[in-house]
């Protein structure tokens, strides 16, 4: 029974991680950084900590339902395996951020640097009717891979603030592949359970608009684009297809002292993610449907003037999606000016 079983889970775990490859979620998260962080702050040097955890028990198929089990072809005629995946990721990432309080093309310009530490923790219940089971578990601390951003200009008005960035990911992240013999078939190539890094670069272009309806910017409401090129990914001859996400938020600022010096900071947020192209190369499945994904939610937070310090919490829940993961996630927050 052991020889046919494990055939079995590793075909199952295949057509699952097939589902995701489908349509690459990409290294852009829109549920990483808090509202205002796309646009500059006031000149100087900033330390910044991005806590974020996500976590997910639904992997969805091309028509946004979960995927509940998978048919295997094997010599023997097909076989259901019933399927059982909970997804938890943790990355912390921090932030050396360089505000200019100088102009280029009209705008004041920076960058920031930010390395990624990340803990993917995946469970799969693979079983089938027979009543055989396995349970699959994965947890892996490392580094991840690393964004620059070394142009960032933005265009402050009194009531308006445009920004335009250029950044890339460099793929210095933990990332294997291994082969799999499927029943019947020959071996195929996927990447390790254990990976941290997405194994590509990506070129990332960015940009956004706050409108602040009273001069002191109390309020923001902002809208931001993000368009990812993505590179081949190693040892795979696929080329992701390229993305699209776009962040939305409302930022109120509320004095909590009498001096403005405390302020609580609230208001809803969300994004919508989309894989706009086909991935290419040999072993891309450009005829399964894109992802996207839908997600809403809100941030709180504290920033003390004097120190420019702020400490935020936010959090979104994913909807909507297609061919990939949906879930929900929590960011903690905090930052100061050196």
């Amino acid at each position: 029974m052991k020889k046919i079983i494990l055939p079995l889970i590793a075909a199952a775990s295949v057509a699952i991680f097939t589902t995701v490859k489908a349509g690459e979620i990409g290294h852009f998260n829109g549920g990483v950084l808090d509202i205002r962080d796309y646009f500059l702050p006031d000149p100087g040097i900033y330390g910044v900590v991005y806590n974020y955890y996500y976590f997910s028990d639904r992997l969805n198929n091309g028509n946004g339902d979960k995927i509940s089990s998978e048919v295997i072809e094997t010599p023997s005629g097909p076989v259901p395996v019933n399927v059982n995946v909970n997804v938890r990721v943790y990355a912390l990432i921090p932030a050396l951020v360089w505000s200019s309080p100088y102009e280029l093309l009209g705008a004041r310009y920076g960058g920031y640097i930010a390395p990624t530490f990340a803990n993917n923790s995946l469970d799969d219940d693979l079983f089938i009717p027979t009543g055989a089971r396995c349970n699959i578990r994965n947890s892996n601390f490392g580094a991840g891979d690393l964004y620059m951003q070394p142009l960032w200009l933005d265009w402050a008005k009194k009531h308006w603030d445009l920004s335009l960035a250029y950044g890339f990911y460099a793929p210095v992240g933990k990332y294997n592949t291994r082969n799999v013999a499927l029943p019947g078939a020959a071996n195929v190539t996927v990447e390790s359970k254990d990976n941290i890094g997405l194994g590509y670069w990506t070129q990332q272009a960015q940009a956004g608009v706050a409108w602040y309806p009273m001069t002191n910017k109390a309020t923001a409401v902002t809208a931001i684009g993000t368009y990812e090129y993505n590179g081949e990914q190693e040892d795979s001859d696929i080329r992701p297809g390229q993305m699209i996400t776009l962040n939305w938020g409302v930022s109120q600022y509320l004095p909590l002292s009498k001096n403005h010096d405390l302020l609580l900071e609230a208001g809803p947020a969300g994004y919508d993610s989309y894989e706009i192209t086909d991935s290419t190369g040999g072993n891309a499945l450009s005829a399964n449907p894109k992802s996207c994904v839908h997600a809403a939610g809100g941030q709180v937070g504290l920033t003390y003037v004097p120190w420019n310090a702020f400490l935020t919490i936010h959090g979104f829940y994913e909807y909507s999606a297609i061919s990939r993961f949906q879930g929900a996630s929590i960011g903690l927050n905090f930052g100061i000016k050196f």
